[in-house]
């Protein structure tokens, strides 16, 4: 394993300021990696319904599911993905 690799630590009691702040660090670095396309569907979500999160999680999750590299984002929607039910 290289020493540039991350684990991940996996969270599941995050509540939504947390989710939203680490939501916000995912569209944040997608914009920084030139991946405008997933910025955007990840943008304005800030207040929104569980159900409505839920699904811009997944269009970005898919979204990235057809892209190389990047494994940090798919990694952080996958932890957001198990927090969303602790929506409220």
């Amino acid at each position: 394993m290289s020493e540039h690799q991350k684990t991940l630590k996996i969270v599941t009691n995050l509540d939504r300021p947390a989710v939203e702040a680490r939501l916000a660090g995912v569209r944040n670095a997608a914009q920084a990696a030139g991946l405008a396309d997933l910025a955007a569907l990840l943008a304005g979500f800030e207040g929104a319904p569980r159900e409505q999160i839920a699904e811009r999680v997944a269009k970005a999750q898919k979204w990235l599911a057809s892209k190389s590299g990047h494994g940090d984002l798919k990694a952080q929607l996958d932890l957001l993905e198990l927090n969303l039910p602790n929506l409220s």
